[in-house]
């Protein structure tokens, strides 16, 4: 249990005005129990009675009328069964008792000031453009997908498909086309929406030729919308044509694990993974995850740092739902000076700010004052997307001062909400998350797969969660599925982060346990680098591992093998960055290429990336890996050298994973 004093903590106003306190009171009467007391007798409460709890959920943010019976029918993960019987459609809540004269959205890139559209301007263009889709052959189940910056139109063009019961997909235009591509002919579109070009750190990056690449990679396509200058895309639809029109809005009711979109994992271990939500689990998830623990209400403004090829993308347009207006930006956060998204936040006078640990540590390196810049509208500054360290946190905290909550959140893209976080109610110590979010059953398993207190653990999620996968696509089997996430505990979700439950039961992150690359918040697959790298006639193999480090700092490292054992040069690095730059993106690009003498794999062919990334953070070699399930075992000891000269030239300690 935490000795040390609290970074915050609310007061007693803050706690009693929280919606999570009326909710509180509301699932009381819904229960038939007392709830009173602290946050952790919620959320005890939340998980014994899932469905009681969800259900209760349901009520209170006033969903359609739902059939008699539990909320969840059939408790087994996979194949949890929520709300049978029950429609709704996300869209169609999105709009539900909003005010047409009030913001719905703002966008903002890097040189253009904000634009905003209101509730009705929204909803009209939505209208037009799902009768648009319909003309050109969309139906219920088809996939649209979309190439696009962070702007209204990504949010409308989803939101014209959710509301025909179609399914999204979405990239970011700052994924090439060959890293949509990936994504994008696994889901056979109907149609796709793409943007011409978007500008990021001062440099316009033109997306026309990857637009004309990626439409002919998609055989599929009825047609193709370009938002822009549809003229320099041949044959393509002009989006500004298609929703300037007056329709009836009429979103299709579907059942509540009807398909809404798909995300995409990161690649990590081979081909991206679609993994599909549903309306219902996504509507359900996002109002409490919103709702409740960030308090985002009516009118409140919700600016999260994201691209659309990010979960946060979705999280930021669930805001929606709540009546919230979303601020989206397309752009560097640090252009043209370090804090431009302090600038941006405050000019919009904005509730809630989303960003990550990399971006505070830039600032922090910058000598930027937090408090020169907060707005007086800010009451919550949500950090996630990798670990945060805890004195970078507590130096936030104290820019930030009494008045800003610092809500630390863990999640990931497969449930695309949070498993841990805060609350306005709960004391914030630096370096731990206040407490796991409330439905989301969270444990730490030790190695004989048990909870543990006080240590490191697995992430593991007991019970079922409405947001969970409904399914991965084409997986028609569901063993991808299941082996992403219940190999190791069948019937227990595995999340692949390493976590320590306090006695007070705040959480403890340590980083991934698995390969996934998180740097500075943006959620990258090993895949994606392997693929341009490794078609380059010089290199044989690559391994790329990313590596968290004191003070919020990242290390990336590439190692590579040549073809005919050559050196690799100035020459050659400087072709390898191009070709990740072309080929995927450059916040891909690592941040060294190291030429190796082999890149070990496991016994049937498999990189052994994990226990790469351990050997460079300085584990003993003997809990890493056994040696004897190497295909050339020699190259442990090679890679564990690499790793301490790197801690050697850093002055400090990488940290040790658990063992």
């Amino acid at each position: 249990m935490s000795t040390k004093p609290p970074d915050w903590t609310p007061t007693t106003q803050a706690v009693e005005n929280a919606r999570i306190t009326d909710f509180t009171r509301f699932a009381a009467q819904h229960a038939g129990r007392d709830l009173s007391g602290d946050y952790h007798k919620l959320w005890a409460w939340s998980v014994d009675d899932v469905s009681g709890f969800w259900a209760a959920v349901w009520d209170y943010f006033r969903l359609p009328e739902r059939p008699a019976g539990p909320a969840l029918a059939t408790e087994a993960m996979p194949g949890s069964v929520w709300f049978p019987g029950s429609t709704l459609n996300y869209t169609a809540e999105v709009f539900r008792d909003r005010t047409g004269t009030d913001t719905a959205v703002i966008t903002v890139t890097e040189d253009t000031g904000p634009v905003a559209i209101t509730w009705h301007q929204l909803r009209r263009q939505v209208a037009s453009l799902a009768q648009a889709l319909t003309g050109l052959g969309v139906r219920m189940g088809d996939r649209v997908v979309g190439y696009l910056p962070n702007g209204v139109q990504a949010i409308t063009a989803f939101l014209a498909t959710a509301s025909l019961g179609a399914t999204w997909a979405v990239c970011g235009q700052d994924y090439t086309a060959a890293a949509a591509e990936a994504r994008f002919t696994q889901l056979q579109p109907t149609v796709l929406i793409a943007g011409t070009g978007c500008l990021h750190g001062g440099k316009h990056i033109d997306r026309c030729s990857d637009v004309q690449a990626l439409r002919d990679a998609l055989p599929t396509l009825a047609a193709t919308i370009v938002v822009g200058d549809a003229t320099r895309v041949p044959g393509a639809l002009e989006w500004s044509a298609l929703t300037e029109h007056d329709a009836d809005f009429a979103p299709r009711p579907v059942p509540f694990d009807h398909p809404l979109w798909v995300v995409f994992s990161s690649g990590t271990t081979g081909r991206p993974k679609g993994i599909v939500h549903g309306h219902g689990g996504v509507v359900l998830e996002q109002l409490k995850n919103l709702g409740l623990q960030l308090d985002l209400r009516a009118g409140d403004r919700l600016l999260w740092h994201t691209t659309p090829s990010w979960m946060m993308w979705n999280v930021l347009v669930a805001g929606l739902l709540l009546g919230a207006t979303a601020v989206c930006y397309e752009g560097s956060p640090t252009y043209p000076d370090t804090d431009a998204l302090w600038q941006l936040a405050a000019g919009l006078e904005v509730k809630v700010l989303g960003t990550s640990p990399g971006y505070l540590a830039a600032c922090r390196k910058a000598g930027v004052r937090i408090t020169d810049h907060c707005p007086a509208s800010l009451e919550r500054l949500g950090v996630t997307g990798s670990t945060f360290p805890g004195d970078l946190q507590h130096w936030v905290a104290g820019e930030l001062g009494p008045r800003a909550q610092v809500v630390c959140t863990s999640g990931g893209t497969d449930v695309v909400t949070a498993f841990i976080g805060a609350t306005p109610t709960t004391p914030v110590w630096a370096g731990e998350l206040s407490a796991p979010c409330l439905g989301v059953s969270v444990e730490a398993f030790g190695p004989d797969g048990k909870p543990v207190r006080g240590e490191v653990g697995e992430l593991v999620v007991l019970r079922p969660m409405p947001s969970m996968p409904l399914f991965f696509w084409d997986d028609p089997d569901g063993s991808r599925y299941r082996n992403a996430y219940f190999d190791v505990y069948p019937g227990v979700w595995r999340h692949g982060d390493w976590i320590t439950i306090t006695d007070q039961g705040s959480v403890i992150m340590h980083g991934r346990s698995d390969a996934t690359l998180n740097r500075h918040g943006i959620r990258m697959g090993s895949s994606d680098i392997y693929g341009p790298v490794e078609e380059l006639k010089e290199i044989a193999e690559a391994l790329v591992v990313g590596i968290e480090q004191d003070g919020g700092d990242y290390w990336m490292p590439l190692f590579v093998t040549t073809t005919d054992g050559t050196d690799v040069d100035d020459v050659l690095r400087e072709k390898i960055r191009n070709a990740i730059r072309h080929g995927a993106s450059p916040r891909h690009v690592p941040d060294e290429i190291i030429q190796a003498p082999g890149i070990p794999h496991t016994r049937t062919g498999k990189k052994l990336e994990v226990p790469v990334k351990r050997l460079l953070r300085g584990d003993a070699q003997d809990t890493v890996v056994d040696p004897g399930s190497v295909d050339r075992p020699e190259l442990i000891d090679w890679y564990a050298r690499i790793g301490a000269a790197h801690r050697t030239r850093r002055g400090t300690a990488l940290g040790s994973a658990p063992s």
